[in-house]
């Protein structure tokens, strides 16, 4: 089987991002003979230019040859005529010996143990092999965003994981809604997680500022469902306890780093679109007529609708709790 197609198959597989040292682990010794299967296809091709070239010598009278290649004009020419002069011209010590300094630092250099010569070619053996694997998974990537396929291979918390691509997440979405839901997290739970995710590294005491109320049982929720942790103190009067997301909050939401959380333009957009949607909910339903909406048109309920936005998507082999703030937990692969 071919090694992109094992790659495929265990990225696929996992329940959690496969990392690039994980792929090293298994498959190294694929990797290197890919290599070298690869340089033997490229020495081949060098070969035959070559023996494609020879015809060049023809032009050269043998005087000339052996006068030093003083080749007359019209003789012969090209690049090779000119590499044929110069090579007759240089004195073999000079080929031979280009940098007597060079030898000298090689012979006065101490030999390495053999214990420390096996751990640095181990070492650049692991590191040809992260590069031979980092080539195969970008040509794979490449060849999953090229096709009309509906899933991807993203780069997700570290390592890589197969998902949905945004063109079929409606699809995704409504076959979600018809699941039944799993455990949610509370508006309080999502309001002081995003706080942190976009604040971080954030005491408690900044979260209640910003929130407006204590966010202390709050903090033992997220703690437990390990979707934040500490990061020390802060260097301050009473050194509080600084608090920042974990790879636990990257893998429920699907996101390489925090760098890829929504822009507050992006937030905007959505309060508008939901607003919206909204509107045309209660003009349908005949409520459109000044009156207050109902329950779910409140503010809060909105703001758990923002929230859904950055619902978790779960992808292959992932099960259990999800992200979101109320929908149904998304089938295998789903990306949101």
């Amino acid at each position: 089987m071919d090694l992109k197609a094992k790659l495929e198959a265990v990225i696929y597989a996992a329940e959690e991002p496969v990392t690039l040292a994980q792929l090293a682990a298994l498959f190294a010794e694929e990797a290197l003979a890919w290599k070298a299967g690869q340089e033997a296809v490229r020495a081949a091709g060098i070969s035959a230019e070559a023996a494609e070239s020879a015809p060049l010598l023809e032009g050269i009278e043998p005087e000339a040859a052996q006068e030093g290649c003083s080749v007359q004009p019209g003789e012969a020419e090209g690049s090779f005529a000119i590499f044929i002069e110069t090579r007759a011209h240089t004195p073999v010590e000079s080929v031979a010996n280009t940098d007597p300094d060079a030898d000298l630092d090689a012979e006065s250099a101490a030999p390495a143990s053999p214990e420390a010569e096996a751990r640095r070619e181990a070492h650049q053996r692991d590191r040809e092999v992260r590069v031979i694997l980092g080539q195969l998974l970008d040509e794979l990537i490449q060849s999953y965003a090229s096709d009309g396929r509906g899933i991807e291979i993203r780069e997700i918390a570290g390592g890589y994981r197969m998902a949905t691509k945004p063109a079929c997440h409606d699809a995704v979405r409504a076959f979600v809604k018809s699941l039944k839901p799993a455990l949610k997290l509370s508006l309080p739970a999502l309001e002081t997680l995003a706080v942190i995710a976009y604040k971080q590294p954030v005491t408690a005491p900044e979260v209640n500022e910003i929130r407006g109320v204590d966010s202390s049982g709050v903090f033992g929720s997220l703690l437990a469902r390990k979707l934040i942790a500490t990061a020390g103190r802060k260097q301050v009067i009473g050194r509080p306890i600084l608090y920042k997301t974990t790879k636990e909050f990257l893998l429920r939401f699907g996101l390489k780093d925090v760098s890829e959380l929504p822009s507050m333009e992006e937030f905007e957009k959505m309060a508008v679109e939901l607003e919206e949607a909204e509107a045309a909910d209660n003009f349908s339903d005949g409520s459109a007529d000044g009156e207050p909406g109902a329950p779910e048109d409140t503010p809060e309920a909105i703001a758990s609708d923002l929230s859904l936005e950055l619902a978790q998507p779960v992808e292959s082999g992932s099960g259990g709790e999800s992200g979101s703030a109320g929908e149904p937990a998304p089938p295998k692969g789903y990306m949101h």
